[in-house]
């Protein structure tokens, strides 16, 4: 069974909650165009609280919390902790991850970087000395940032302690987790897919991970095979590491034993980061960016991420009439990517670290900015001279309403599948390979420095609507995420699609994403053949996917209807996801 067919099989067999639909959404969105069931066009609805996750088990413990009487963000804990458990080829607790959150008490959004920054020892000079004209995607040399993961659990469960409310302990929130990694969990065609590409011993520069001695012990057979679908997985070093982080909280992982023997690995096998790294870092609040839309606000993260691209992307659409262009036409298609391109283009030129170079945010998320991309956008000809850069990145994205209102779209990512492939021995901790993205160029605007932290696919997103939220939203997928956010807003926004109908309807990517080795215009094979034809003669770079192939990611979104409080749950079925509430 393909890819493709095996996450819309899993899609099929979650149980619909309800038929019953958003007041405002136009219903001929349910006329069948993008369902092959009808099971499939339904919005699971909760009237208190709902959680949207690319992985069943994580939504599960999620809605468990809530039903527990925990907030938003003691749910999104227990997700993003199961997550780093359940799909360790998207992300681990050696990871980063992105907030948004939505105090309903004070009807503030709060944005929080929990993303790692390059180790004392990580210089150009270091890597050129060892012969290196680009930093190795795989291995210790590419493990060279501080995983940020739990800094930024533990900095929004004290936020969320103490202007929230409803806090339940924080050793109960990793409890799931926990089970899962001591105890096992069921191996799912995503991991087993992911793990049987990584084996791959011809492809020394992005595969091959079974020459990683931990990796090879814990997620491959005794014979260098990845695990069948439905066997028990078990990690129980990995156990013993969350056990320590609810036991004795956050600093453990940075100042402790965690640490210890994360730096003790690296170090023995020439490695970057030491323990003065791990002791000075931070999570960070930040100020969020947002842009009206359409009379919404869309909020997302700052520079080190790619969320001013998202905003940028919305800031050009306003100066065209979308819904005049038709969903799903050539129009269509061909403005979401041009707008893109622009978007792109400042992106490239501006985004790293803004404590190392200055970025002029305020121009760039202008009216003025946004008008004058779009005239530069001509609708009968693809532009052909702006080149994206060249991200990949494997993620998870996740997002939670709870019954006071509350609100948090988080994303948490290793960068590659399966990150460095490097396990440092006795704590089960898959790290990231992030920094691997920095440049050696000097001249690069994201080349590699001491304490800087590297470009950042990762944006999680937020839609309020009078101070109030009304759409949760994201995706993983690298360049596709900013991409993916526009289809689902422009869909939901300008066409009144359902959420779960936005995200079923086909999607494109210029440029390149997670497990893709080219950069042109993919187009999921669903799409009318004379649009694609067309577009093909507008000068786009065509290649037609399989539709509903996770190439495009793997998205979701949470629609709160302002009026009666109802939350509208949505999950993508290129992916192993489920939206549940209650």
């Amino acid at each position: 069974m393909s890819r493709p067919l095996l996450a819309l099989t899993l899609t099929l067999i979650l149980p619909a909650i309800t038929t019953t639909v958003h007041a405002e959404i136009d219903m001929t969105s349910y006329a069948g165009k993008y369902c092959d069931t009808p099971s499939r066009c339904v919005d699971p609805i909760a009237v208190n609280g709902m959680v949207t996750s690319s992985n069943y088990m994580a939504t599960q413990a999620g809605v468990d919390v809530l039903r527990k009487g925990g907030n938003a963000v003691d749910a999104a804990i227990a997700v993003a902790s199961t997550m780093a458990v359940v799909y360790p080829q998207m992300n681990t607790i050696g990871g980063d991850n992105f907030w948004l959150i939505y105090n309903a008490k004070t009807g503030e959004v709060k944005a929080l970087n929990a993303s790692g920054r390059a180790g004392e020892k990580a210089t150009i000079d270091h890597y050129r000395a060892l012969g290196y004209d680009k930093i190795p995607s795989r291995g210790y040399l590419a493990a060279n940032t501080v995983p940020g993961a739990v800094s930024g659990w533990d900095a929004a469960y004290q936020y969320a302690a103490t202007s929230m409310g409803h806090s339940l302990p924080w050793k109960t929130l990793l409890q799931t987790a926990i089970g899962y990694a001591q105890n096992g969990m069921p191996v799912t065609p995503s991991l087993n897919y992911w793990a049987t590409v990584n084996v791959d011993p011809k492809d020394t520069t992005f595969r091959d991970l079974q020459r990683f001695p931990e990796f090879k012990r814990i997620f491959l057979t005794q014979n260098d095979t990845a695990y069948p679908v439905g066997a028990l997985l078990k990690q129980p070093d990995l156990a013993r590491t969350l056990t320590i982080i609810a036991d004795k909280g956050a600093s453990a992982f940075y100042t402790g034993e965690i640490a210890q023997r994360i730096v003790a690995d690296l170090q023995a096998h020439d490695g970057m980061l030491t323990l003065k790294d791990f002791a000075d870092h931070r999570a960070d609040w930040v100020e969020p960016l947002h842009v009206n839309y359409r009379g919404y606000t869309a909020w997302n993260l700052p520079p080190n991420t790619q969320g001013m691209a998202s905003l940028e992307i919305l800031n050009v659409l306003n100066n065209f009439d979308v819904k005049a262009q038709g969903e799903g036409s050539a129009n269509y298609y061909h403005l979401m990517v041009e707008a893109t391109k622009q978007a792109f283009a400042d992106r490239d030129k501006y985004l790293t670290d803004p404590d190392f170079s200055p970025i002029p945010l305020k121009q760039l998320l202008s009216p003025e900015h946004g008008k004058a991309q779009a005239a530069r956008i001509d609708m009968q000809h693809a532009q052909v001279n702006i080149k994206p850069l060249d991200p990949k990145g494997d993620t998870v994205w996740f997002g939670v309403v709870d019954k006071e209102g509350n609100a948090v779209s988080l994303i948490q990512s290793i960068y590659h599948d399966f990150g460095s492939g490097i396990v440092p021995e006795g704590t089960g901790v898959l790290l990231q390979n992030r920094g691997s993205f920095f440049s050696l160029d000097p001249k690069d605007v994201n080349h590699l420095e001491p304490h800087k932290r590297t470009f950042h696919t990762l944006n999680p997103a937020l839609l309020t609507r009078d101070g109030k939220p009304y759409l949760v939203y994201g995706t993983m997928g690298g360049e596709g995420q900013p991409q993916t956010q526009a289809a689902i807003v422009t869909r939901i926004v300008d066409f009144g699609m359902s959420p779960q109908d936005a995200i079923n309807a086909p999607r494109w990517l210029h440029g390149r994403t997670w497990g893709a080795s080219s950069n042109d215009l993919k187009i999921e094979g669903r799409v009318d053949p004379a649009v694609i034809k067309t577009l093909k003669e507008r000068g786009h770079p065509i290649k037609v996917v399989d539709g509903y192939t996770d190439t495009m990611g793997h998205a979701g979104a949470i629609l709160i209807d302002q009026k009666t409080g109802m939350k509208y749950g949505a999950t993508d079925p290129r992916g192993d996801g489920q939206a549940a509430g209650y």
